[in-house]
């Protein structure tokens, strides 16, 4: 909980969150994943909300999408904004093309001539959206959520080889394409290279400082790297003393230790998490640590859901205690929990606390109002606090 960031005070629930904030948070977990999904708050957005309370978005904003930049676009755990520090150790990645998919592996065997032409346009032109240079180049259409043009296809291969990178994104959350030495601070994107070794070396190293404890399993996912490398990295640095061997009660795989690791006597953190929060997006180690059974079920048909479409665990403490279903009501100005439940061991003010919480993320999202749950076993409680403070 301390390598996440939730032993310290929120400044956005009493006071002003500054870029310096951000800075430390950025530092801190490495990269925000992205997410397209806005019912609520787009998910890059929520890991800052969580541990720092309300804060003004164009600090990320101009994180990302200003000089100097802070982050960059990349496919780290998926696609995410990264700590631009990282930008070396992502090089073996792009050099390699390990993981590349479908169209753009097979664009670029193809036809890689028009991928040259495609970043000759993005040199010449640049920044770019994938539709200012597109020509008219027929789409499979039977393939839904993935019929990019052919443009797209070289756009994204170039974008995985690290010969393009994202500018921004724009108001259609459209990646705006262009080369990284216009984008890149020269301080990380002249650093020297680091081989594979090396690079997985200080992939691992942040993914055990982000995690505090972790199995290799945790270590491995944080950034999505191969078993292998991911094992002979956490020898090396089992060797140097940088992970320290460790037992996790009641998880029979071994486990390790960053050597800086923070054990606080006592967490007295509250806040609501993205789906994709790094606390609990490995979801085997939510489980294991939290005792917390956690799915999201947007892709589920909604008769089958358990919770709901977007469902957000709540922290409370050291514990995930509940879960709720929320929706942003935009047009009326009102933030919809859906239901809300509790979790076996959540204490008995949970329902004021999440209450007080619920409030906070709708002011943050500039929504005048919550309107209570019609479903779960915490909705009855949860209703009652919010109209204690709602009247």
């Amino acid at each position: 909980m301390a390598a996440q960031g939730f032993t310290r005070p929120r400044p956005g629930v009493d006071g002003e969150v500054t870029a310096r904030h951000v800075a430390r948070v950025i530092e801190r977990l490495g990269f925000f994943q992205i997410d397209s999904v806005n019912v609520l708050q787009r998910a890059h957005y929520m890991p800052l909300y969580s541990r720092l309370g309300a804060y003004d978005v164009e600090l990320l904003h101009r994180a990302s999408g200003r000089a100097p930049r802070r982050l960059f676009e990349y496919w780290a755990h998926e696609a995410a904004l990264v700590d631009v520090a990282l930008w070396q150790a992502f090089q073996f990645r792009m050099q390699s093309g390990a993981r590349m998919w479908g169209g753009m592996a097979r664009i670029a065997a193809e036809k890689p001539e028009f991928v040259l032409w495609v970043l000759d346009e993005v040199r010449a032109n640049g920044p770019l959206t994938a539709r200012e240079i597109e020509h008219d180049v027929p789409r499979e259409k039977d393939n839904w959520g993935w019929n990019w043009s052919e443009v797209k296809q070289a756009l994204e291969y170039l974008f995985y080889k690290g010969q393009v990178t994202s500018a921004r994104r724009n108001g259609a959350f459209e990646r705006v394409y262009d080369l990284p030495e216009r984008v890149i601070p020269a301080v990380h994107r002249e650093a020297p290279a680091l081989t594979s070794s090396e690079a997985h070396r200080v992939l691992v190293g942040h993914a055990s400082r982000a995690l505090g404890v972790g199995t290799a399993q945790c270590l491995r996912d944080y950034f999505r790297m191969d078993p292998e490398s991911t094992k002979t990295a956490i020898a090396e640095l089992v060797e140097v003393g940088e992970l320290v061997p460790a037992t996790i009660a009641g998880w029979k795989r071994p486990a390790f230790l960053h050597r800086d690791a923070v054990r606080p006597r006592k967490v007295d953190a509250r806040a609501l998490l993205s789906p994709f929060d790094p606390l609990v997006f490995e979801r085997t180690r939510a489980e294991q640590l939290f005792d917390f059974r956690y799915r999201i079920e947007i892709y589920v048909p909604a008769h089958k859901r358990v919770h709901g479409y977007y469902v957000l665990p709540f922290l409370l403490g050291d514990r995930l205690v509940a879960r709720v279903d929320l929706k942003a009501d935009r047009q009326n100005g009102a933030l919809l929990v859906h239901g809300a439940w509790a979790e076996s061991h959540a204490p008995e003010h949970t329902a004021d606390e999440l209450a007080d919480e619920l409030l906070l993320l709708a002011r943050w999202l500039g929504l005048g109002t919550v309107v209570p749950p019609s479903k779960g076993d915490l909705g009855g409680e949860l209703t009652v606090a919010l109209a204690r403070r709602l009247d």
